[in-house]
């Protein structure tokens, strides 16, 4: 049976660091302004505590036709390794599919989208690819990455409506480099119901913001992003909501890593990644570390 609360439940105290949620809207009626209590002002966090976390599914693509043009991505082992062992640790049931070609990816996921999740309290993908600008590859050609996150959405994947849907996206999404500068500075039970976006309670976290490439793989690390984001999962999922977390990734990334390379106009180039969040409530990340 769905969560009546579509994923919601009651926190015990309201502070400072909670969401954008005001205990009072205005109503317009009648030419009058009204200030009335929300009837939303008692969401603060997601519900995590359904009998599963839910599932992570991750999409390790290494090797590519020849018609892709596309390199071997050497150090993706590491990545989609790093991912399994984090969010297993976190209780999540975890698969990986390796060199799948963009019908595998997409008919993974719709067969996903299409399960029963009323007892799961998220949904994980990790896609570690090759990308262009809103594109992912698979070993045989790319696809939009908008055709794979619509299938979750509220009007088509009813049983995770009102809960996280959390996609992690290690992929190219152009060919410019960033040359980097210098700086000084261093719930309680309820009938109600009521009407969401479709597109509500996504997150996106890009390995890099629109129109750059991504780093090159180290056969020995993996990428800066992957190892950024288990590590920051690890350090900080007791105290800080995942929003938070993303941003410490962001700053690992972009203070700790730099590129090196013979060639000059590869050599000492920066990254950050990109967080889109269209979450609508607090993702408390201490809900999903219970096991680390």
């Amino acid at each position: 049976m769905a969560d009546p609360q579509n994923g919601t439940h009651k926190a015990q105290d309201n502070t400072d660091a909670g969401p954008f949620v005001s205990s009072h809207h205005v109503n317009v009626k009648g030419g009058m302004i009204k200030d009335q209590p929300s009837k939303f002002a008692h969401h603060f966090s997601y519900k995590m505590d359904y009998p599963k976390m839910g599932l992570c599914i991750i999409f390790n693509n290494k090797n590519f036709h020849p018609s892709t043009r596309m390199g071997m991505r050497n150090g993706t082992d590491l990545d989609a390794s790093r991912l399994y062992n984090t969010f297993k640790s976190l209780g999540y049931k975890v698969d990986v599919y390796n060199d799948q070609k963009c019908a595998d990816i997409y008919g993974r996921l719709k067969k996903v989208s299409e399960d029963d999740h009323s007892n799961r309290s998220s949904f994980v993908c990790a896609l570690l690819s090759h990308g262009e600008d809103g594109k992912l590859y698979g070993v045989d050609d790319c696809l939009p990455i908008k055709n794979l996150t619509s299938l979750f959405r509220g009007d088509r994947c009813k049983t995770f409506v009102g809960k996280p849907k959390l996609f992690f996206i290690q992929a190219c999404r152009g060919t410019d480099l960033d040359p980097g500068v210098e700086t000084d500075s261093g719930g309680e039970s309820s009938e109600e119901t009521y009407r969401i976006p479709v597109e509500a309670d996504f997150l996106y976290a890009y390995s890099i913001y629109i129109v750059l490439p991504c780093n090159p793989l180290c056969p020995l690390n993996g990428s800066w992003f992957i190892q950024s984001l288990c590590e920051m999962l690890k350090l900080h999922g007791r105290s800080l909501e995942l929003v938070q977390i993303l941003t410490c990734v962001n700053h690992m990334v972009a203070l700790e890593f730099e590129s090196c390379s013979n060639h000059i106009e590869f050599h000492a180039k920066k990254q950050i990644p990109c967080v889109v969040s269209m979450l609508s409530i607090r993702q408390e990340a201490s809900a999903m570390i219970g096991m680390l």
